[in-house]
């Protein structure tokens, strides 16, 4: 296996996860504090690229960090069972199509709320008048 050493920003430009993340990757714990060179820099290793190019997919699919923890024990775990990740990936579903439904409540009502405004050069908007009568409940 490879094991090309790489600094801080190799390691993100191979792995498409900013420094400002890798580093905050490592502040929270999600992956180990990186190896340091003798002249105190950061340096990665490919398998730690690879890690981090895992969570940039978990990340894109809407996965929160404390399922990429999960993700990455089981992934890192060969004797796991498939049904652990599938019932993860199962539960997040259900979380997204929760947060779809919630996006189309919202649309529905912005889209009632513009189809009220006149759009003109007149002051009374009805968007405005809505979201005034929502803050003061």
């Amino acid at each position: 296996m490879n094991t090309m050493q790489m600094n801080i920003g190799e390691a993100a430009k191979h792995s498409g996860v900013s420094a400002k993340m890798i580093r905050h990757y490592e502040g929270i714990g999600l992956i180990p504090k990186a190896a340091r060179s003798y002249s105190g820099y950061r340096t990665y290793a490919t398998g730690e690229v690879h890690t981090l190019r895992f969570i940039r997919q978990a990340r894109n699919l809407g996965f929160s960090i404390k399922q990429i923890e999960q993700l990455l024990g089981l992934w890192r775990n060969q004797r796991r069972p498939s049904s652990k990740v599938k019932a993860l990936a199962q539960e997040h579903m259900a979380e997204l199509d929760a947060r779809i439904a919630e996006l189309q409540a919202m649309k529905r009502t912005l889209q009632a709320l513009a189809e009220h405004c006149h759009g003109d050069e007149r002051p009374e908007c009805p968007i405005l008048d809505g979201l005034a009568a929502s803050a003061r409940h």
